[in-house]
């Protein structure tokens, strides 16, 4: 019993390393929207739509870690 406690413990914690993915995505997208406006700014409302797009779907990806290790926690 105490092995598959540690197992589903152990398996949470691995789920949790996609949000460092998840803010990494973040980064990314926000620092290519700082560039894009800093060489062209009147581009400014093209990209920034593009970018809440990104941000979201960066940010879907890490809840979705967080969802399946608070399901390794709780569920099994």
């Amino acid at each position: 019993m105490q092995l598959v406690l540690a197992a589903k413990y152990i398996g949470a914690g691995i789920a949790t390393i996609g949000l460092t993915g998840a803010g990494i995505g973040i980064a990314i997208v926000f620092a290519a929207l700082i560039n894009g406006t800093s060489r062209n700014p009147s581009l400014r409302n093209t990209l920034f739509p593009l970018a809440i797009l990104g941000f979201a779907l960066a940010e879907a990806t890490g809840l979705f870690c967080l969802m399946i290790s608070f399901l390794l926690l709780y569920g099994v």
